[in-house]
């Protein structure tokens, strides 16, 4: 019960985080949740404000004594990943999140939790409502679409802020204080091709291939996690070349900014051939497993008998959408040469849908180096275009780099090894915060990124940690009470 999650320390973040849970708010669909942060700016009291794209900004006056500090941005995004298990029964237009305590992580039922990045949100809320907490003038940046396409940030106004300093709670390690981040485009490539009828003397099966752990398509790209896409294509690929298959569909992946978990194709086989089919579909399932038993320990791959389709795709339209995927690079494309362990430039195939004479394949490409960025890019599109594909980039956005020479990165960083004890592991991210998209709004932002451990984001595995929760929200009240002076 979501009640348990109330009274957990500290309540006034938890409580805000499970009022904002109650409130459905995919990507896109930001509707209920912009009106519930304007009531609740409204309802305090408080100056608040819905700009032209739809992101809420809310202010608060510096309580007494801090009225000489500079003017704080406080900023996270208000919509969530919408992700559930295949087994999981849950309407995310209508239905909240039901939470549930797992030793220290708090955890959703089946589903995504929204601490990415609802706990941000409820950081700021708790901060909004307080009559206690010491802090200078506030201006809550509310944003909207940050997960598919970072649209609030793009759109934001630039006449809504006066701040000089944002605070971005959108990290995930709570002992990591960010100062760069990548940026992202989006490749669609998509193909009409021509459907004929299934062979006679033939039977069809259902190729599925499930229980990935996905995850975060930038975060988690370094761990090497196996792509549901990437393996079905491997696997129509092993079989085609060692006998007759006849493709009808494939559904696989979904949101761009998620590790694929899950994909299903529906292939046809000549009955001659259904012996043949099963050892290789075996001989491909048992490679692949040995190949991730380290990485991926849930992974099933199985076939089952379905009925015929009325339609299948012609053969060499199949060989070259095989083709196209087989070649598109998926994973970590490129580390960076001057930050150790950053993922410099990395693609994540995240979506494949054929049916209908209609193949769509969507990618997003990642990269803390702009030209790099389009480097990737422009690879792939050679690869979809040379088996007549048509490319199209969209969403695009820039990267966030860094400045070592940040005032409040030396406040932060002198302020965690003093209340930790050691020092804060100041990095870059292969994720795509909106720090450098708002600062091309308000350039002389000095802008740092942190927040609460989470684990699993945009997938059903996402979890919080409690007690990071708590050392976050102690770090935090330390850093309101140590802004610098104007």
């Amino acid at each position: 019960m979501n009640q348990e999650i109330r009274n957990l320390e500290p309540s006034q973040v938890w409580n805000k985080f499970a009022d904002l849970n109650a409130v459905p708010r995919p990507s896109k669909k930001e509707e209920r949740v912009i009106a519930f942060m304007k009531d609740f700016g409204k309802k305090l009291g408080l100056e608040t404000i819905e700009d032209s794209a739809g992101n809420v900004i809310i202010k608060k006056p510096a309580t007494s004594g801090y009225e000489d500090r500079q003017t704080i941005v406080l900023q996270s995004h208000l919509d969530m990943v919408h992700q559930k298990n295949n087994d999981t029964d849950f309407d995310f237009s209508s239905q909240g999140i039901e939470m549930h305590v797992d030793g220290d992580w708090v955890r959703a039922k089946g589903t995504t939790l929204g601490a990415d990045n609802g706990l941000g949100v409820a950081t700021m809320m708790a901060v909004l409502e307080s009559k206690e907490i010491e802090h200078p003038a506030i201006e809550a940046l509310f944003t909207i679409d940050e997960e598919t396409g970072m649209t609030g940030a793009k759109k934001l106004d630039e006449n809504v802020l006066d701040g000089q300093i944002l605070l971005n709670l959108d990290t995930e390690e709570d002992d990591e204080i960010g100062i760069g981040c990548a940026g992202g485009v989006d490749l669609t490539a998509t193909k009409n091709y021509t459907e004929e009828t299934p062979k006679e003397n033939s039977k069809a099966y259902k190729i599925a291939v499930k229980g990935l752990n996905g995850g975060h398509s930038g975060m988690d790209i370094i761990k090497g996690l196996g792509n549901a896409n990437k393996l079905m294509n491997r696997i129509l690929y092993g079989l085609q070349e060692q006998i007759d298959i006849q493709i009808a569909n494939i559904h696989g992946g979904g949101l761009r900014n998620a590790i694929p978990r899950e994909s299903v194709a529906e292939v046809v086989v000549a009955e001659a051939g259904v012996e043949a089919f099963q050892k290789t579909l075996n001989d491909l399932a048992e490679a692949i497993k040995t190949e991730y038993k380290s990485l991926e320990e849930n992974i099933h791959i199985a076939a089952e008998e379905i009925s015929m389709p009325k339609k299948v795709m012609e053969a060499s339209a199949q060989k070259e959408v095989l083709n196209a995927l087989y070649v598109t690079h998926n994973g970590v494309y490129r580390m960076s040469p001057d930050i150790e362990g950053l993922v410099e430039t990395s693609n994540n195939i995240a979506k494949v849908s054929l049916e209908n004479g209609t193949v769509e394949i969507s990618c997003l490409t990642r990269s803390s180096v702009e030209s790099n960025k389009w480097d990737l890019a422009n690879s792939l599109r050679a690869g979809f275009e040379l088996a007549g594909f048509k490319v199209n980039f969209s969403g695009e956005y820039p990267g966030w780099a860094p400045n070592p020479d940040s005032a409040i990165l030396k406040v932060l960083d002198e302020l965690y090894e003093k209340q930790i004890g050691e020092k804060a592991d100041v990095a870059a991210c292969h994720a795509g915060l909106e720090c450098g998209i708002i600062g091309s709004h308000y350039p002389n932002l000095d802008m740092i990124s942190f927040g609460p451990t989470i684990r699993g984001a945009h997938s059903p595995d996402e979890r919080a940690s409690i007690s990071s929760m708590q050392k976050f929200w102690k770090f935090f009240l330390e850093v309101l009470k140590n802004i610098p002076k104007k």
